[in-house]
């Protein structure tokens, strides 16, 4: 009998197959980054050919790893960048464009023109989002728009739509050859086309945005089987059967399955997730309503998301485009070289501000210089930075729950940063508590999947398989927190009004 269950992790730096036992330990991980590419400024694109090579790539790694095949494994899961958009043919399965990703500002326009007619908040009342860059409504429509012939094509019908989970279900159950066009609800909660309490797609939006329905995928709920794979000689007839947004699954990784429960996931960008159970939220503070997860027939579960747009990926904007590590553990070691950030901040609003702010005019900046300064405070402010927004999301969170939380669930890559863990904890001023699987995103998708086919018999034994590893304890004295709060929240305010019509 299968013993085991696979997730797809697809990325927004790379793709990872995580095979998972019964327990919820990791046996084995095959990964691989994909390219960055950035044709201009604010422009943040990705293969999706490459996206779907380097998925088959890393599962036939992780079961070559675990010396497993799939008849070893009960159920796949998929996780994935939530607002990354692909379209590609229906006919050929070829992508008509890039995908344009989550991090991409290229549709403010876009944003400017909707929001003309009722605010950013135009649509919020249903799909729990402002209008932004952010969400993949506007990147579609700007694939539509320009183009050459897409827009023609879409109206034909020959154009399919989705995020990268309904990119990769599609090619692995057999794309041109019958495969699947599905998203879950959460991701589908983070087009601005889905209605949070229908859990259906608003056609009276869709028609706003241009998007012909023709081009969306089937709304299906968190766990469940969708198919099987039939476009992998390694996985071939394993069925798939849990799809969820990076950001929900790990929320449900941390088995934070109950209103009030929370995590805050720290990868390429920041989020902190608070589940509202089956009640839908309006935030008054800047965070977003958004689905958590739907389990078969069950009522959807909602949350409340805080979203950072730049958190890892300063760390590779260190490594990468300025040189100043080889590699993303460097910036620690970098950082514990001073005792503090010599007055530099940095504000990575390299897509401008997301939660709590929402300013698409901000940009990048570092304040504070002086000749004092050198590469490790640069390191230690990237550090910092993280755990700056982070305080500002949670106190959003407070704000609107009305309780203060008591401690901070965490997870993802940066979380094996024991500087960056002890600063969060100082500048929160509440315990930081780390779990023993760090990787819950791919571990949220194997819940989801494993519970669809009855390889795990509830929440419940979701909820056993949680293990503490370390807490970190607040020791930054309040006075000391005060004052570095003022001067971040000062420097927020430096990278805003930026953009004007005639910069890059």
């Amino acid at each position: 009998m299968p013993d085991h269950i696979l997730s797809i992790d697809q990325g927004t730096t790379s793709s990872r197959a995580i095979i998972f036992d019964r327990t919820g330990t990791i046996v084995a991980t095959g990964q691989k980054e994909h390219e960055q590419i950035l044709p201009r400024a604010g422009w943040v694109e990705h293969d999706p050919a490459e996206i779907w090579r380097n998925v088959q790539e890393v599962i036939g790694l992780a079961l070559t790893r675990a010396h497993l095949t799939r008849h070893d494994i009960a159920a796949i899961g998929i996780t994935n960048q939530r607002e990354t958009a692909v379209v590609w043919d229906r006919t050929t399965g070829a992508p008509v464009y890039n995908a344009i990703v989550w991090q991409d500002t290229r549709t403010q326009e876009i944003v400017d023109r909707l929001a003309a007619d009722g605010g950013v908040d135009r649509f919020k009342p249903d799909v729990g989002l402002p209008l932004a860059t952010y969400f993949s409504g506007t990147k579609v429509a700007w694939i539509l728009e320009n183009v050459e012939g897409a827009r023609a094509r879409a109206e034909a019908g020959e154009l399919m739509f989705g995020t990268t989970d309904s990119w990769v279900l599609w090619n692995l159950t057999g794309g041109v050859s019958g495969g699947i066009h599905a998203t879950d609800v959460t991701n589908a909660s983070r087009t601005m086309f889905m209605d949070l309490r229908t859990l259906e797609w608003r056609d009276d939006i869709l028609d706003a945005f241009g998007v012909p329905r023709s081009m969306m995928p089937e709304i299906r709920s968190s766990s469940e089987v969708y198919g099987k794979a039939e476009n992998s000689s390694l996985l071939r007839e394993t069925p798939i059967a849990g799809i969820l947004g990076d950001q929900q699954a790990a929320t449900f990784g941390q088995a934070a399955f109950a209103a009030g429960e929370s995590k805050n996931t720290y990868g390429t960008g920041c989020f902190l997730i608070v589940n509202t159970g089956t009640e839908f939220v309006q935030s008054k503070n800047g965070l977003l309503t958004t689905v958590g997860y739907k389990l078969g027939d069950e009522p959807a579960h909602y949350a409340l998301e805080g979203s950072i747009a730049v958190a890892g990926s300063l760390v590779q904007w260190l490594r990468d485009q300025l040189g100043l590590i080889d590699s993303a553990p460097e910036v620690e070691e970098l950082a514990r070289q001073v005792d503090d950030n010599g007055g530099v901040y940095i504000v990575p609003a390299f897509s401008g501000l997301f939660t709590p702010y929402w300013r698409p005019d901000a940009r990048g900046a570092i304040v504070g210089l002086t000749r004092f300064a050198n590469r490790a405070h640069i390191a230690r402010a990237a550090l910092e930075a993280v755990a700056f927004q982070t305080r500002d999301v949670l106190d959003a969170v407070n704000a609107d729950a009305g309780v203060t939380l008591s401690e901070l669930k965490v997870d993802g890559g940066m979380v094996a940063n024991d500087a960056l863990m002890q600063f969060q904890s100082d500048i929160l001023g509440v315990p930081v508590v780390r779990p023993v699987v760090a990787e819950t995103t791919a571990l949220g998708a194997a819940y989801a999947a494993g519970l669809a086919v009855d390889f795990w018999s509830g929440l419940d034994e979701l909820r056993s398989n949680w293990r503490e590893d370390r807490r970190w304890e607040p020791a930054l004295a309040h006075t000391e927190r005060d004052r570095q709060l003022r001067l971040w929240r000062k420097a927020v305010t430096k990278s805003m009004d930026w953009v004007d019509d005639d910069v890059l």
